[in-house]
C-alpha cells in the first residue's frame, strides 16, 4: 500500500460513527486502512474509494487476541499517522440479568482491544516524532450508568486513559484526542439490546455531524471534546457539574429495560 498520502486507520469502520470518521480522513486527504468484524466491511470499503482514497481492509474480530494481532500485523511496513480506535459494543439491561459472556465482551473490545491496540502504534507515532491518536469515547464516561454499568464504565476507562496518553506525550509532537458523542443515529442500541428504552426513542445526533466535528478536533489537536448536537453539548456541561447519584438516576431513568414511551414504563 505504497503511497505519498497520510494513512489513517480506523477500527469500527463498516458504519456508524467509525465510517463516518474515515469518510472525513479520506476526503481530506488520506488514504485509509480500516478494520471491523462484520461483512459489511468491502461495502463501506468501496463507498469510501470513491472519495479517490486507497483503502485496505482488515476483517478482523478485536474482542478476540487473534483480531488484534490481525490488525497489527496488517501495519507492518506501514506508516499510520492517525489511528483512530474508534470500535466498541454496548450492553443494557440490569448487571445481575446480563450474561457474563456478553458483559466480557465490552470489556474485550472497549478496554483490551484499545490498550493493546495503543500501545504499539502509540510507540511508532512518538519514535517518529509525529502522529495523532484518535479514542472514541462517549457522555456516558462521565456518569454510572444503571442498566447500562459495564459500558459507562468501560466508556470512563477509555476517557481516562486517552487524556493520560495526552499528557505523557504531549511534548512528543504526538496529539491524542478523545471526543465524547451522545445517543447517535447508528445501530448501536439494537446491538446492545436497548431497544426498548427511553434512551433508544430520544431524539439522536447524525453521525456525520459527530465524525466531523471528532475530526476537526483532532486536527488541531485537542485533547478532548463533546461532539454532536447543541443538546449533547449542553448535557457535557451538566454533566461535569451534577453530583454522580443525581447522573445516576437520570441514567436509571432513561436506560431502564421497557422505559421507552410505548414500554410500558412512564
Amino acid at each position: 500500500m505504497e503511497t505519498d498520502k497520510p494513512l489513517a486507520l480506523v477500527t469500527g469502520a463498516s458504519g456508524g460513527i467509525g465510517y463516518e470518521l474515515a469518510r472525513q480522513f479520506a476526503e481530506h486527504g488520506h488514504d485509509l486502512l480500516i478494520c471491523a468484524e462484520d461483512d459489511r466491511l468491502e461495502h463501506a470499503a468501496e463507498r469510501l474509494r470513491q472519495t479517490g482514497a486507497r483503502v485496505r481492509t482488515v476483517r478482523a474480530d478485536l474482542r478476540e487476541p487473534t483480531g488484534v494481532d490481525r490488525l497489527i500485523a496488517a501495519t507492518a511496513g506501514l506508516t499510520v499517522d492517525v489511528a483512530a480506535l474508534n470500535a466498541g459494543v454496548g450492553q443494557g439491561g440490569a448487571f445481575v440479568d446480563t450474561d457474563p459472556a456478553d458483559d466480557q465482551s465490552v470489556i474485550d473490545l472497549n478496554v483490551t482491544s484499545t490498550v493493546q491496540l495503543a500501545k504499539p502504534l502509540l510507540r511508532q507515532m512518538v519514535a517518529r516524532g509525529v502522529g495523532r491518536m484518535v479514542f472514541t469515547s462517549s457522555i456516558a464516561s462521565m456518569m454510572p450508568g444503571p442498566f447500562q454499568p459495564v459500558y459507562n464504565a468501560s466508556k470512563s476507562f477509555v476517557q481516562s486513559f486517552a487524556q493520560a496518553l495526552a499528557e505523557e506525550v504531549k511534548d512528543t509532537g504526538v496529539t491524542v484526542t478523545s471526543f465524547m458523542p451522545g445517543p447517535t443515529d447508528t445501530d448501536f442500541f439494537r446491538r446492545a439490546g436497548m431497544e426498548d428504552t427511553r434512551m433508544a426513542a430520544m431524539a439522536k445526533d447524525d453521525p456525520a455531524d459527530v465524525a466531523r466535528q471528532a475530526f476537526e478536533a483532532v486536527m488541531k489537536g485537542r485533547t478532548k471534546v463533546v461532539t454532536g448536537s447543541a443538546a449533547t453539548k449542553a448535557q457535557g456541561v451538566a454533566d461535569r457539574l451534577l453530583p454522580d447519584g443525581v447522573k445516576s438516576a437520570l441514567h436509571r431513568k432513561m436506560a431502564k429495560p421497557g422505559s421507552a414511551p410505548d414500554g410500558g414504563d412512564r
